[in-house]
């Protein structure tokens, strides 16, 4: 009887470190967004050169304004074998999250861009999409192209737009430009794998090894951008100007 108890008593001791251990790890990802969500490069800070009077919900009290709010999701669909791949994550508009709203994984690698919201669910175009296009930065040299994927490799995207001029290397850093409302600068898409020269341009294609896994997603950052509206308005004001 004691051998026979010993064993209920280590199988459901197995079965409830498996539940608290599934909600050690929903505390940590709740843990993780309030974190980012503190971080400096969320904010941008006031003019002090006027008097600014406003009331906003975004200000803390040090009178920096938020500029990038995170938030966490558990990932519910994701395809790596398609040449058109899409990530589901259980959060849409009930719980904040808006088309355009740029992803991550937990470790700030870029994974795709919201396409599709429903009220508790929301699409990510992932990076490994034919359609995706990405504005990225060399790290060193500092020049600026566009990241997609070819379709071949999951984990292995390219860069092209880069001049035979810069100066590349293998390992170089890639990450976000900061030239789009979508992602924050300094986001890391990948690190450079191999360099190919284009012989039909006057530009490289840089191979990259993804930051983010794409094997392995389990939960993501979604990241709203609290001024992208004043900005695309502005846009669209200028270019109807130009178009008229």
């Amino acid at each position: 009887m004691n051998e026979v108890t010993g064993r209920v008593n280590t199988q459901f001791n197995k079965v409830d470190y498996f539940f608290k251990l599934r909600n050690t790890n929903e505390v940590l990802i709740k843990n993780n967004e309030r974190l980012v969500n503190l971080l400096n490069e969320n904010f941008e800070k006031q003019d002090t050169s006027t008097k600014i009077v406003s009331e906003n919900i975004f200000n803390d009290t040090t009178g920096r304004k938020r500029k990038w709010q995170y938030f966490s999701a558990k990932v519910v669909s994701n395809s790596v074998a398609a040449q058109n791949n899409f990530i589901a994550i259980h959060r849409g508009a009930g719980q904040q999250i808006k088309k355009d709203d740029g992803v991550v994984d937990l470790n700030n690698g870029v994974v795709g861009i919201v396409t599709e919201v429903g009220e508790n669910y929301s699409v990510i175009m992932s990076l490994l999409h034919k359609d995706s296009k990405i504005s990225a930065k060399l790290k060193k040299g500092g020049e600026v192209g566009q990241v997609i994927w070819d379709g071949k490799e999951p984990n292995r995207l390219s860069l092209i737009e880069i001049r035979k001029s810069a100066l590349v290397a293998k390992g170089d850093t890639v990450y976000t430009s900061g030239f789009t409302t979508t992602f924050p600068y300094g986001l890391m898409i990948g690190t450079i794998d191999e360099i190919v020269k284009d012989k039909s341009t006057n530009n490289y294609i840089l191979y990259l090894k993804s930051t983010a896994n794409f094997y392995n997603l389990q939960y993501v950052n979604a990241i709203e951008n609290l001024q992208r509206e004043e900005v695309d308005q502005l846009l669209k004001n200028a270019n109807n100007k130009v178009n008229n």
